[in-house]
């Protein structure tokens, strides 16, 4: 076997694992399917891109035909960085999805019944001290309306 070969066998192997891995229901396993399907890709691009040369700068003495390919360098490093940020976005949606499944019925609506108690007691301790303003206010001004009339 060539290192090519062993290339093509080992791109199969894993596009194989990851699609029979994202197939399960866990959205652990997707992600790990996905890890194996990205990788996958990133060899197929790099099988693809033709015979190695040297490096892709122009100088004396170096022929265009003797240059590798750059384009496929970027590919790849283009799909790392998106399979990088499709993991971060499903490690996300696995982390919310065990945080709702470990409060149970109730969701993430335990916090906010206890915030909107305390509000509306705040509320109402409010409002009986706004009339219990207002009655003081109401007697003080009765109060001098009496001396006023008695003068």
């Amino acid at each position: 076997m060539t290192a090519s070969l062993t290339l093509v066998v080992l791109m199969a192997v894993l596009f194989g694992a990851g699609i029979s891995i994202m197939l399960e229901r866990s959205l652990t396993r997707v992600l790990i399917g996905f890890l194996l399907v990205g990788n996958a890709v990133n060899i197929l691009i790099f099988l693809m891109s033709g015979a190695p040369g040297v490096a892709p700068i122009l100088s004396d003495g170096v022929h265009p035909d003797d240059i590798s390919d750059p384009l496929p360098q970027a590919f790849v490093l283009t799909a790392i960085v998106i399979n990088l940020g499709i993991t971060a976005f499903m490690l996300a949606l696995i982390y919310r999805s065990w945080w709702l499944a470990q409060l149970g019925d109730t969701g993430d609506v335990i916090d906010d019944q206890e915030e909107l108690v305390e509000d509306a007691e705040e509320t109402a301790e409010l409002i009986r001290s706004s009339a219990a303003d207002d009655a003081a206010a109401r007697e003080l001004i009765d109060s001098s309306d009496d001396e006023e009339a008695r003068r």
